[in-house]
């Protein structure tokens, strides 16, 4: 095997789910090159994967649709792949994945696909089965190409950071080294907790476990953030600004993170940090942490809303999620 193109493009949570495929590629071919096409947006998280060789990037903001087809058309046939895998199932995922001139091109069967339009540029497909978490789904296919799936192994290096230097600092000033982090945004507005509950569970936890909360944020929001600080009556701060490495250099320090399903959660539980989830829209069966330890507040089976990223009830699900539903969930997880 000479070379090997992973088509994840997005989003950032989704592109942590599919890290083990690139893990499991390298111990099973370990001098194969392993390139990935990735949208501009999330680049930055694949600097820190050092078993991906290339890191291939599609301008999806900055480019015109024409500009950027022709630029990943011309970066990809200058290699020479023998195998692209398309770990998205959609049009545009399977089309990078072809444009690569890859003599085989692998990806899920129609029924597992985003877009069912995506399997007619595929040369293989593979049915997943009944594999439960997304992240069991995407390594069938690393499987059927010889590599042992037996571990799920996240590879990544975290370099120091100003930032998760900043938030010890502090913590250790203050004498709190151990801390809790509390991440209120999503990409979603439906599978945002409300934010005076995140600063009630703040409360929550310095009086019943003197442990502090360090509140993170990204593009946009800072004002939703703000508002977990301002109604934790003192118990939790505002984190600084942060690249990707740097939030995945504080949450890999935190005792705790509690969040609903996004990004961030999902860089936690690959660092091993202990986690609670609060789920609504979407399946934590599927998509939620996988460490068995790790709790997560569910109301999926009850959502009217499923997978979907506008909720049309008067009602969301995750406002029946109350205060003492998390806190007894961090009971579970991290013990009395």
């Amino acid at each position: 095997m000479r070379a090997i193109l992973i088509v994840r493009l997005g989003a950032l949570g989704d592109i942590v789910h599919a890290l083990p495929v690139a893990a499991a590629l390298r111990d099973c071919f370990s001098d194969a090159r392993i390139d990935w096409v990735v949208d501009e947006r999330h680049r930055e998280l694949l600097e820190l994967v050092p078993v991906v060789d290339r890191r291939i990037v599609l301008r999806t903001k900055s480019a015109s649709l024409r500009r950027r087809v022709m630029e990943l058309r011309r970066t990809l046939t200058r290699e020479s792949y023998d195998i692209a895998i398309d770990l998205q199932g959609l049009l545009k995922s399977a089309v990078v994945a072809r444009l690569s001139g890859a003599r085989r091109i692998l990806g899920f069967t129609p029924p597992h696909l985003r877009e069912r339009a995506a399997r007619v540029f595929y040369t293989e497909t593979h049915d997943p089965g009944d594999t439960a978490h997304v992240i069991e789904k995407n390594l069938t296919l690393a499987a059927s190409l010889g590599a042992d799936v037996s571990r799920i192994r996240f590879p990544l290096t975290v370099p120091a950071s100003a930032a998760g230097d900043a938030v010890r600092d502090r913590r250790s000033a203050a004498g709190d080294t151990a801390f809790v982090v509390l991440n209120p945004g999503a990409a979603w507005p439906n599978k945002r907790w409300p934010p005076d509950r995140f600063g009630a569970v703040a409360q929550w936890l310095r009086r019943e476990r003197g442990l502090r909360s360090v509140v993170t944020w990204g593009p946009g929001d800072e004002t939703m953030a703000a508002a977990v600080v301002d109604g934790s009556a003192g118990a939790a701060e505002l984190a600084p600004p942060t690249s990707i490495a740097e939030l995945i250099a504080i949450v890999g320090e935190a005792s705790l993170m509690v969040s609903g399903d996004t990004g961030p959660v999902h860089l936690a539980a690959a660092v091993g940090t202990p986690i609670v989830g609060i789920y609504g829209p979407t399946d934590a069966a599927r998509n939620g942490p996988w460490s068995a330890d790790d709790v997560t507040v569910s109301r999926f089976t009850a959502c009217g809303c499923h997978h979907q990223r506008r909720c049309r009830a008067a009602r969301w699900c995750l406002e029946d999620i109350s205060v003492d539903d998390v806190t007894a969930a961090i009971t579970r997880r991290i013990g009395a």
